[in-house]
């Protein structure tokens, strides 16, 4: 049963994944800490964030399905900024992969929740 958006699989799975980039970026060049290291942190945390904030304000449908749209919007965001980092050469072609394939995997996961969102209102 869903009590709460921290009982959501995708929210425990984007959380975690923005937690093992913002441990990741740690390693990036600190002349990067302005610019693709926050940029890559923000993103990646803004998709469980509206998630959460979303969930709060779920008795609107409208509402709770913009919320979904922007973590979609902050998961593609968080895919190209990975694409930056592995371009740099800040992540390893193994570590890029595994990173991109969780955010995939979240992003399928927040569409099949924007599309079948009451089946988990209860």
């Amino acid at each position: 049963m869903i009590k709460s958006y921290k009982d959501l699989e995708v929210h425990k799975l984007a959380f975690d994944l923005a937690m093992d980039i913002f441990w990741e970026t740690r390693k990036f060049p600190k002349e990067e800490v302005y610019s693709l290291t926050s940029q890559l942190v923000r993103s990646s945390r803004s998709v469980s964030a509206n998630i959460s904030e979303g969930w709060a304000k779920r008795s609107y449908d409208s509402v709770f399905k913009q919320h979904l749209i922007h973590s979609l919007g902050s998961n593609s965001e968080t895919e190209e900024w990975l694409n930056y980092a592995h371009s740099c050469g800040y992540l390893s072609t193994e570590k890029y992969k595994e990173l991109t394939e969780r955010n995939d995997r979240v992003g399928k996961m927040l569409t099949k929740l924007h599309q079948n969102w009451r089946n988990y209102e209860k």
